[in-house]
């Protein structure tokens, strides 16, 4: 089966073939011009989908191979994220869909994100524990099959990427700074200065991020400005440690405690070098199989949206003209 799937959900304008767990195309259009603030403008974000949005199409059947009429079906990211963003890529779907006699398929854009790891491993064993860390979720999720999960903890505040984008703006580095801090970091001391991994009350299997952020907020102000700049390395390390060990801690306890052997990584900060690295060693010593999604499908991006279209599409679940865009969709 071959699917055509559309991901406008924040601010990368994305289109992908997909025929089983096989890429033929995955284009990703990126708004750069969100740079310049510091952080995504929705208004600007919808304006740049609908500029994009065809011409992402187009290259992505040209790059596949495949003609309309071969889809099976057309995918299309109905939520969570800004609904100026979803509306775009939704009604345009709509469009295809009824303009070539197709089959419409909402897909959760966390869900996308699951299933990104089947693209490169093939269908993974169920049931397995999901650690899904973005710029907008933080979650440890237990996948029983597609379709049927349990979320055992969740961000109450910042999200782990919100955590290094906030970060980053405090050090007058460039949005996105999650990437920028990786590579920062690789050069500095791990051990420079210990940021809080914190607790939330009653609920061990949360995360917070927030009292990190305003950690380092208060260390730069304290120190000041060219202090941070000659210690930049350090600090980018350090503060990513605290981020990468916060999520270790949370994961392989709950890891541990369900008895769940086989372990999943999805979103933006799934791309992140020393999480990678960490998580990869704690499972080799604990005797679990971990699987990381490719690095072009750890953000966001169309392959995992048509890679869950499919599953939906396997189910005969169609969604009709009156499917609506949900911007706190859950999963």
């Amino acid at each position: 089966m071959i699917i055509l799937g559309l991901e406008s959900s924040c601010d990368e304008t994305a289109a992908a073939v997909v025929e089983d767990n096989n890429v033929l195309s995955n284009i990703v259009s990126s708004q750069l011009l969100h740079q310049e603030y510091g952080g995504v403008v929705p208004e600007f974000a919808s304006r740049e989908h609908m500029k994009n949005i065809n011409f992402v199409m187009q290259e992505a059947l040209q790059n596949s191979g495949i003609g309309f009429s071969e889809l099976d079906g057309i995918a299309a990211t109905r939520g969570p994220g800004l609904m100026g963003s979803l509306l775009v890529g939704l009604s345009f779907a709509k469009g295809l869909a009824i303009s070539g006699k197709k089959p419409l398929l909402g897909v959760n854009h966390i869900e996308g994100h699951i299933m990104a790891n089947f693209l490169d491993h093939g269908d993974i064993e169920y049931p397995f524990l999901c650690l899904l860390v973005s710029g907008g979720h933080t979650m440890i999720i237990e996948v029983f099959s597609h379709g049927e999960y349990k979320v055992i903890g969740q961000s109450v505040d910042d999200a782990a990427g919100e955590a290094f984008d906030k970060g980053g703006k405090i050090l007058h580095l460039t949005y996105p700074a999650g990437p920028i801090i990786d590579k920062i970091a690789r050069k500095g001391d791990k051990k420079f200065h210990h940021f809080p991994r914190a607790e939330v009350k009653n609920r061990e299997y949360d995360f917070s991020f927030s009292g990190l952020k305003t950690s380092l907020y208060y260390l730069v102000k304290n120190k000041g400005r060219k202090w941070a700049e000659k210690n930049m390395n350090d600090i980018c390390a350090a503060y990513q440690e605290a981020i990468v060990d916060a999520l270790k801690i949370k994961f392989f306890k709950t890891a541990h405690e369900s008895k769940v052997n086989r372990l999943v990584l999805a979103g933006g900060v799934a791309a992140n070098s020393r999480l990678r690295e960490v998580f990869q060693r704690e499972a080799d010593k604990a005797g679990y199989q971990i699987f990381f999604p490719s690095l072009e499908y750890c953000t966001d991006n169309a392959a995992m949206i048509a890679r869950a279209g499919l599953e939906e599409l396997k189910k005969d679940n169609y969604a009709d003209m009156s499917l609506q865009a949900v911007p706190n969709l859950k999963l």
